[in-house]
């Protein structure tokens, strides 16, 4: 990505601008430096009990969540699908480790969480892959049946631990950075290196792509968008994790709420689109890393709380317009266009003596 953007940058200003992380990037540095005038001390760092503490680091521990669901979302919508079921599936898992939590070990408990994620995971893929049902239907019913599935584990209680390992996950540090940002960074390199290191990432593109074209060509997309849905289960799954130890417990109705919405928010912003085919899992994080500072924009700025998704909207639709390359161009076409010439002056007529 690095030389990509090197590359563009010797070639020109209009070369950079091309590229498919220009566009998110800006939109987050611009975003950044907007909240630097409001605050001053925003980009403020400073280490306290021997980590790093500062809105910057709050925006990575916090929008550590949201970049493990869009890596996971980012696969799905490659291959042309949508998963509408991640939140739920955090709470599911959130529900699960906490439970479990009050008689088993601590791995244990993650082991089951994770593990029962893996099914809910399997069963969107076999909808979706094997009966061939739209990706919305299939996913809208595990969103629906998976709340109810939470608050059946939690008994309709909101379940509270005090487990010191368990919150270690997402209050923990590691080398002054959030344990829970070294996650999501291990997952989505570990997914970049899987997807552009190997034919996986071809293989799903094509499948996104031209369907059928892959199915001419003897490819057995029915496999790859099967384990796409399941990846996407487990990394909300891990999500889960995080978001419940963050607030010490798990609530089967509210944990991951609409967080669905941000992570499809944060793919396209991120450059991939939703009709499938190429898939940019570095633009996913940024378009992430955005929005997570788009909801500290709203805290910092004191927005009403009626006022915060009419702001949120605003923003976003501002970031959407400035990606797009056909707004771009007319923006363009209409500031190159010529001033209408002056009317020709009418020639005078010559009367001729008869």
């Amino acid at each position: 990505m690095i030389r990509n953007l090197a590359t563009d940058r010797g070639r020109g200003p209009a070369a950079l601008t091309k590229h498919r992380l220009f566009w998110p990037a800006a939109a987050l540095i611009a975003l950044l430096l907007g909240n630097l005038i409001v605050s001053p001390r925003f980009f403020a760092v400073e280490i306290r009990d021997g980590h790093l503490y500062g809105n910057l680091i709050d925006i990575l521990r916090n929008g550590s969540p949201l970049i493990l669901i869009a890596v996971g979302m980012t696969l799905v919508i490659a291959t042309r699908g949508i998963d509408l079921s991640v939140g739920a599936v955090v709470a599911v898992s959130g529900a699960v480790a906490c439970v479990e939590l009050g008689s088993t070990s601590i791995l244990l408990a993650i082991g089951a969480a994770l593990g029962l994620c893996l099914v809910l995971g399997a069963w969107n893929g076999w909808l979706v892959a094997g009966l061939k049902i739209q990706p919305i239907v299939a996913t809208l019913i595990l969103m629906v049946a998976g709340r109810g599935l939470a608050q059946l584990i939690t008994g309709g209680q909101i379940v509270t631990v005090q487990n010191g390992p368990f919150l270690a996950i997402a209050g923990g540090y590691l080398l002054t950075l959030p344990l829970s940002f070294l996650i999501a960074m291990a997952v989505y390199a570990l997914t970049s290196l899987v997807v552009r290191r190997s034919a996986l990432g071809l293989l799903l593109e094509s499948v996104g792509g031209n369907p059928e074209a892959s199915r001419l060509s003897g490819l057995r997309s029915g496999r790859l968008i099967w384990l796409c849905y399941v990846f996407s289960a487990l990394c909300a799954g891990v999500a889960g994790l995080i978001i419940s130890s963050n607030v010490t417990g798990a609530d089967g109705n509210n944990a991951g709420l609409w967080i669905e919405l941000d992570a499809i928010l944060a793919v396209v912003i991120g450059g991939t689109q939703l009709t499938g085919g190429r898939f940019s899992l570095g633009g996913t994080v940024i378009g992430a890393l955005l929005i997570q500072t788009l909801t500290t924009t709203v805290y910092a700025l004191g927005i009403p709380s009626q006022e915060t998704l009419l702001f949120k909207a605003v923003v976003v639709t501002v970031v959407c317009l400035v990606q797009s390359p056909a707004f771009r161009a007319k923006l363009v076409k209409r500031r190159r266009r010529p001033e209408s010439p002056a009317v020709a002056a009418q020639p005078e007529k010559v009367e001729v003596a008869s």
